[in-house]
């Protein structure tokens, strides 16, 4: 039976992986959340996405409906002795001959690649959010915070809705950490990495037919000079998603837009110094295309994500580049400790102080591992994509090879029960002091 709490009223903003994951986490503990979402309807941009071991171990720790959600779209390798690779590294830069490409090295897990339709898991996440507890058309404009302790969301149509608490999954534009760091604070706006990146979905029958059923059905990372390009299977394999990443000198042409229209023609531009395989990718790609501005916040992080009874989750407080495709799963980590956390008896019995004891010591908890990503991700770009010291490691793959490797098992082997442990020994510590004002 699932235990009620009287924690009083939270919010979330934000209706994205992150912030359904965590409402079903902390809605089945028992802990009554609302959750404010600024589009129409539920709905994630992008296509592909892949999800490590311990991203997994936390969807399971948030709760057994999201680990359902995710097993259900989860798609694997199509070779059964590639299961558990993640990606095979191969030559994208000096092939001459489609499907070809010189392998360098091959980095395994558990799990392997297990990639996911973005929209397709959130498609299944949300039918374990009960109805009434979304509110769609929800533009956050403020905080209000009372004199009594209550908060006050005002939102963009005119609507306000009070809380306890209220917890930012509001992405990498959060109102939420703008409200937290000010208008003004380098924190508050995303950084251009000068890196763009085309995306693409590829039916797995021309895949197949065209590049060879290995590069079609098993995941691959084609480096080259200044851009790569990876390719991994979703949809149940019926689908080829691809990524293809290029260096951009330059600044990004909008300062309101992430993604701007563009055509398949653009990026055989980008990439005619690349190997056939990876041209032939491109030219099965459809005429129109996006152009994803890759931007994080690893310029100017921030040095804390709790204020008051406000904190910030996932991508809010750590958006990422997407080079480790670890950028969700680090999220649903946020998810499942802050639930935990929230769940922790001491924190209603504290009332607001509870509030936010607890969410200072989730910020002091997630703070040095989620911004490690954010750097080690910028970094892993530039190794795939041969960039030179400092940024890479040029062409030694040797390196590139230990330096992938040592990166990825930081990821994937971390430890959410000692994450959790560490969480709630710092809660501890936060009501003590707070017990002495």
């Amino acid at each position: 039976m699932t235990t009620k709490h009287n924690l009083g009223s939270i919010a979330i903003v934000g209706g994205g992986i992150s912030g359904v994951c965590l409402g079903i986490a902390l809605l089945q503990r028992g802990i009554k959340v609302e959750i404010f979402e600024q589009a129409v309807t539920f709905g994630e941009i992008g296509a592909g996405v892949a999800f490590n071991p311990a991203a997994v171990r936390a969807m399971k720790k948030c709760s057994e409906d999201v680990f359902q959600a995710f097993d259900k779209v989860a798609t694997v390798n199509g070779w059964p002795e590639k299961k558990t690779t993640w990606f095979d590294w191969v030559d994208g830069y000096n092939d001459t001959e489609i499907a070809k490409e010189q392998w360098h090295f091959t980095l395994s897990n558990e799990i392997g690649a297990n990639g996911v339709h973005r929209a397709h898991f959130l498609d299944n996440l949300v039918k374990a959010v009960p109805e009434g507890v979304t509110h769609f058309n929800k533009h956050l404009d403020t905080i209000i915070e009372h004199d009594n302790g209550k908060l006050t969301l005002r939102f963009h149509d005119g609507v306000t809705h009070e809380a306890d608490a209220v917890i930012g999954c509001d992405g990498i534009k959060s109102k939420v950490r703008a409200w937290m760091m000010g208008p003004d604070s380098p924190c508050t706006q995303p950084t251009y990495t000068h890196k763009y990146a085309y995306r693409g979905l590829i039916p797995m029958d021309k895949a197949r037919k065209e590049l060879g059923d290995d590069l079609g059905q098993n995941a691959k990372m084609h480096m080259g000079q200044d851009g790569h390009v990876l390719t991994f299977p979703v949809d149940k394999g019926r689908t080829m998603n691809v990524v293809a990443f290029k260096v951009d000198p330059g600044e990004w042409p909008s300062a309101t837009r992430l993604t701007l229209p563009t055509t398949k023609e653009d990026a055989k531009r980008d990439f005619k110094d690349f190997g056939v395989t990876v041209n032939r990718i491109i030219d099965l790609l459809e005429p129109n295309l996006d152009r994803w501005a890759i931007f994080d916040t690893g310029k100017h992080p921030m040095p804390y994500y709790n204020k008051g009874k406000v904190v910030v989750l996932g991508d809010a407080g750590h958006a990422t580049s997407p080079h480790h495709g670890s950028g969700a799963g680090m999220c649903i980590e946020d998810a499942a400790i802050m639930a935990e956390l929230l769940a922790d008896p001491r924190v209603e019995e504290h009332g607001d102080k509870g509030f936010k004891a607890a969410f200072e010591a989730y910020s002091k908890q997630r703070l040095e591992r989620t911004q490690w990503l954010v750097q080690s991700s910028a970094r892993s770009g530039n190794l795939y994509e041969w960039r030179p010291e400092p940024e890479g490691r040029g062409r030694d793959l040797k390196g590139i090879e230990n330096e992938c490797r040592e990166r990825c098992d930081k990821i994937w082997n971390g430890d959410l029960t000692e994450y959790i442990a560490e969480a709630k020994e710092l809660l501890g510590q936060a009501l003590s002091s707070r017990e002495k004002l």
